[in-house]
């Protein structure tokens, strides 16, 4: 293997919970204009379209809240509690960064033996300063952060580092983005599912179906998979 990438959210350090919970925040400061089950599901529809005009990341989630709330009050939410979202979604900007169990380690192994890199979409200034406050840049000879990640964006960026797909390892969390389009053009890839997934990024079971890759419990089960393979060649 020539690179070897890695997720940001989730895979290197826990994203979604924060998520989780200033979506819960934002349900009880509404509650007593709508009930949860309808904002829950108009959000949702809000992120999906915010992300056509403004991507991923704490900012478009932010936006899309405001949006949800003027949406289902008709307009009569108040400035002042369009503020206390604005004030609660700001925490996803700079939330302390909870590294994954045995991230740090496998990272310190891997980086004396092969090029990494940070392969993750979202807002670009968001997550440079996750990894930058992670404390786990040094390890990384690369970092791309991208809108979307799917065959197009892997091929571009294999071919800027003049890395062909054989010789390529995405590790992630994300079947959606971070397994499947590995695969799809002939890359290899690891999946470590985290406890949470956002919505948007599930898959249906058939389309996995004769898709081959690797799925670990942890960060920590890499270093002997890859020991295993290295001995096996």
């Amino acid at each position: 293997m020539k690179l070897i990438a890695f997720d940001a959210d989730d895979t290197l350090w826990a994203n979604e919970p924060n998520y989780i919970d200033v979506k819960q925040k934002m349900c009880e400061m509404l509650s007593h204009h709508v009930d949860e089950e309808t904002l829950s599901t108009r959000f949702y529809d809000a992120q999906i379209r915010s992300l056509q005009v403004f991507g991923y990341g704490a900012k478009s989630f932010i936006l899309s809240m405001i949006e949800t709330a003027i949406e289902l009050t008709n307009g009569a939410i108040t400035g002042a509690e369009i503020q206390q979202i604005i004030d609660t979604g700001r925490k996803l900007l700079d939330f302390p960064i909870e590294v994954l169990d045995g991230v740090s380690e496998v990272l310190e192994t891997l980086s004396k033996q092969f090029d990494l890199m940070v392969l993750t979409k979202g807002d670009l200034f968001d997550q440079e300063s996750k990894i930058a406050r992670s404390g786990l840049g040094h390890y990384f000879k690369h970092v791309e952060i991208v809108s979307e990640k799917n065959e197009q964006t892997y091929l571009r960026i294999l071919q800027k580092y003049n890395v062909q797909p054989t010789d390529f390892l995405m590790i992630g969390n994300s079947l959606k983005s971070d397994i499947l389009p590995v695969i799809h053009i002939g890359g290899r890839a690891i999946h470590i599912p985290y406890a949470t997934t956002w919505a948007h990024e599930m898959v249906a079971d058939e389309q996995l179906i004769g898709k081959s890759f690797t799925t670990l419990t942890n960060a920590r089960e890499l270093l002997e998979l890859l020991e295993t393979v290295k001995d096996e060649a």
